[in-house]
């Protein structure tokens, strides 16, 4: 068992995810009284995959509530496209936020469950 899965892992193409950034991102004030902003940056890489599930998350994986221009906690990127946005986090929030996440998502009607998704974290500063 153990060759047959390093033959599969040595056989294996390329995976390529896609880009997070930034790495460590602080939380700065926003023009909203009480909701703190974090600018992140999405570049998509991969052909299949148009979605991108944003999530936040404390230092135990729980989701902590959030917010995104539009109210939706998905974003769209084309292929080779870059998108820049804030997530928006209450004050009363943001000691226990520690990481925040983007997961692709393959929303085509041929696909029942994604073969390989990726999911990138930042924590926060």
């Amino acid at each position: 068992m153990r060759y047959i899965m390093l033959m599969w892992v040595f056989m294996s193409g390329y995976v390529s995810a896609h880009e997070w950034t930034p790495t460590y991102p602080k939380a700065e004030t926003s023009h909203i009284p009480d909701i703190l902003k974090v600018e992140m940056k999405l570049f998509n890489s991969r052909e299949d995959v148009l979605y991108y599930e944003i999530g936040v998350f404390d230092k135990d994986w729980n989701p902590k509530p959030f917010a995104l221009i539009g109210g939706e906690t998905f974003v769209k990127v084309e292929y080779q496209q870059t998108k820049w946005f804030d997530v928006f986090i209450r004050n009363k929030d943001i000691d226990s936020v520690v990481y925040i996440c983007s997961k692709s998502k393959l929303f085509e009607e041929e696909y029942t469950k994604p073969m390989f998704f990726s999911r990138i974290c930042s924590k926060l500063k």
